[in-house]
């Protein structure tokens, strides 16, 4: 089975195309090995690392909920950034819990296609890049997007999540 076969990139293509972003839905693109880091993603693609949407799940307040955080692969996300932007508090994540709350493995978590609507936080520095590329379901998948587009998408809330001051804001 290619990569652009499995389960989980068919739901991510189908949550594209019917959040009308057909151009993303057809860009997935399977790359020639796994990429679990944005270095090796950003590697594959010959881009910035900073073009990178690592897509991280975090277990926020009991450990029935999780939280996605699309953040830039040139930084670290700041836990009271999150904490603070997501209103409660989180914690990490295993494997399992990332599974069951994306359907999808760490390395190939994207922004959709997930069993249920995740809350969602979207790094602005990813503003900085006219091409964003996030995971597609699979670790050797990813597709191109926008900034704009991840947060129609998700229905996110944009935030400066390594904790940078933002517009004046910390």
């Amino acid at each position: 089975m290619s990569s652009l076969d499995h389960p989980a990139v068919a739901k991510v293509a189908a949550a594209l195309a019917e959040a009308g972003q057909h151009a993303a839905a057809e860009g997935i693109r399977v790359l020639p090995a796994e990429v679990r880091t944005a270095a090796q993603a950003a590697e594959a693609l010959g881009v910035p690392v900073g073009a990178i949407a690592n897509s991280l799940i975090f277990r926020l307040g009991s450990d029935k909920n999780a939280l996605l955080a699309l953040t830039s692969g040139a930084h670290r996300a700041d836990p009271a950034t999150l904490e603070r932007l997501a209103g409660g508090e989180i914690g990490k994540a295993d494997a399992d819990f990332v599974r069951a709350h994306t359907g999808q493995p760490i390395g190939g978590v994207a922004p959709a296609g997930h069993p249920a609507k995740l809350p969602t936080l979207v790094d602005t520095a990813l503003r900085a890049h006219d091409v964003v590329w996030a995971a597609a379901g699979h670790p050797k998948t990813v597709y191109p997007t926008t900034f704009a587009e991840l947060v129609a998408l998700t229905g996110g809330t944009p935030g400066a999540l390594d904790g940078a001051e933002e517009d004046g804001q910390p």
